[in-house]
C-alpha cells in the first residue's frame, strides 16, 4: 500500500531514531510523534501491531501492512515519496592531496564550523579555486556537501523534486535542495550566475525558513548544520566584457539573501607557487625552478590583462594543467604550448614568447620581431 505523506514522515522519522524496520512500543512512538509535533498514530497502532505494545516499522524488506482505518483510502490515492540513493552515500568531499588553504579559507571555515545558517557568495574570476575551497573546508571539518551545477536550464524540478518512474510506479523524488536540508548538510550552488529567475524557487530556503513542495503539498523544515553556499565568477550582475557569456543579472531580491560576498582574486606570488608545487608533487614532476618560472610568467600576464594590454589571463587551474602535461610529456614549452593553445594564435604567440623571455633556460626558433605588450614589463639583460 501507499502511505499518505504524513505517515511516511513518521516511519522516515521513528526509522531513523530506532533503526529501519524494527518493533518499537507506543511510548516510543508518540515520542516521534511529539518530535514532529503531529497528533497519536493511532493508525500505526492499529494496522501495525506485532504483540502486546510492539509495533512493527515498515521498510523495504518488511512491507507495510494493510491498515483497515478511515485514514486508509486517502493513501491510495496519494503518490509515494521515495528517498534518493543519497542517503546511501557518504558526501563529505575528498581531500585533495597539494591543496594550499589561501584567500577566504578561514573565513568560510568559520562559518562552516558555527552550524549557523549563513548564506555565502563567493565571486571572482575562472580558475582561482573557488570551489576547491568549498570543498576542502568541507573535508577537512568533515561535513557533507551536495554540490549542483546551475545552469540556464536549472529550474524548480531539478533543485527541488518531483516526479520520476521508479520501478513501474511514479513516485516524488526530492530534489538535492531537499536532500541537503534533510541531512543538515551544505548546499553548494556552483556558478550560481548561469542560472535564469527560476532560482527563485530557493527564496524561502535562503531565508532559512524551510520550504513547501506543493506537488505533494509537504512543509520541509531543515535540520540544524543546512547552509547555502554559491560560486560565480560575476556578482550577479552580468558580464558586460563578454568574458563569461551565458551569466545572468540575477534578481536583486535573490542575491540580498546571500548574508555576505566575498570577492576571490587570483593568490599571490608566494601563494601560487606553493600550490604549483603542490601539483608538481601529486603528479611526481617536481622543479622548483619551473614553478618559480610559471608563477611569474602568469603573474605578468595577469597584470597585462588588468591593464588592458591582452585579453586572456593564465588561470590557476591552467599552471596545474601544465604542471601535469610536464608530467606526461617531460617537455617544458610543450607542456605550455599545449595548455594555451585554446587561445587565438597571437595571444599564444605572445604567451610562449614571453615564457621563453622569464626562464633563460628555454630556446626557440628565432622568428620575425613582433610588438608584444607582454614584454614591456620584462627588462632586457644590459649588453656590455
Amino acid at each position: 500500500m501507499y502511505l499518505s505523506p504524513r505517515k511516511k514522515l513518521f516511519v522516515d522519522t521513528a526509522s531513523d531514531m530506532f533503526g529501519n524496520g524494527s518493533t518499537i512500543s507506543k511510548s516510543e512512538s508518540i515520542e516521534v510523534s511529539k518530535k514532529l509535533g503531529i497528533p497519536k498514530p493511532t493508525w500505526f497502532w492499529k494496522g501495525c501491531k506485532e504483540g502486546y505494545n510492539q509495533f512493527l516499522l515498515p521498510s523495504e524488506n518488511v512491507p507495510a501492512p494493510v491498515v483497515s482505518t478511515p485514514e486508509a483510502s486517502d493513501a491510495v490515492s496519494t503518490v509515494n515519496l521515495v528517498a534518493t540513493n543519497m542517503e546511501k552515500q557518504d558526501l563529505v568531499p575528498d581531500l585533495f592531496e597539494g591543496f594550499v588553504p589561501w584567500g577566504n579559507f578561514s573565513l568560510i571555515e568559520k562559518v562552516v564550523k558555527s552550524g549557523m545558517f549563513y548564506p555565502v557568495f563567493v565571486t571572482g574570476l575562472s580558475g582561482n579555486g573557488k570551489t576547491l575551497m568549498i570543498e576542502q573546508i568541507h573535508a577537512k571539518l568533515k561535513k557533507e556537501l551536495i554540490r549542483i551545477n546551475i545552469t540556464i536550464e536549472t529550474d524548480e524540478d531539478d533543485l527541488l523534486g518531483g516526479f520520476r518512474l521508479v520501478n513501474g510506479e511514479t513516485k516524488f523524488v526530492p530534489g538535492p535542495v531537499i536532500e541537503a536540508m534533510e541531512r543538515g548538510c551544505t548546499l553548494l550552488l556552483d556558478e550560481c550566475d548561469l542560472g535564469s529567475n527560476k532560482l527563485l524557487a530557493l527564496q524561502p530556503v535562503l531565508e532559512g525558513k524551510g520550504v513547501f513542495l506543493k506537488k505533494i503539498n509537504k512543509w520541509i523544515t531543515a535540520k540544524d548544520g543546512f547552509n547555502v553556499m554559491a560560486t560565480a565568477n560575476t556578482k550577479g550582475k552580468g558580464s558586460e566584457d563578454g568574458r563569461f557569456i551565458g551569466t545572468n543579472i540575477l534578481n536583486e531580491a535573490f542575491l540580498e539573501r546571500f548574508a555576505v560576498t566575498m570577492e576571490q582574486p587570483y593568490a599571490i606570488a608566494s601563494v601560487e607557487k606553493k600550490i604549483v608545487m603542490g601539483s608538481m608533487k601529486k603528479y611526481n614532476k617536481v622543479d622548483a625552478d619551473f614553478a618559480t618560472n610559471l608563477v611569474t610568467w602568469a603573474e605578468v600576464i595577469r597584470k597585462t590583462f588588468f591593464d588592458g594590454g591582452v585579453d586572456e589571463v593564465i588561470s590557476t587551474r591552467r599552471l596545474d594543467h601544465i604542471v601535469k602535461a610536464y608530467a606526461i610529456f617531460g617537455d617544458k614549452l610543450q607542456s605550455i604550448e599545449l595548455c594555451v593553445a585554446r587561445f587565438d594564435d597571437d595571444t599564444k604567440a605572445s604567451f610562449l614568447d614571453l615564457y621563453t623571455k622569464i626562464d633563460a633556460g628555454i630556446s626557440v626558433e628565432e622568428e620575425e620581431e613582433t610588438s608584444n605588450p607582454l614584454l614591456d614589463g620584462i627588462e632586457e639583460e644590459p649588453a656590455f
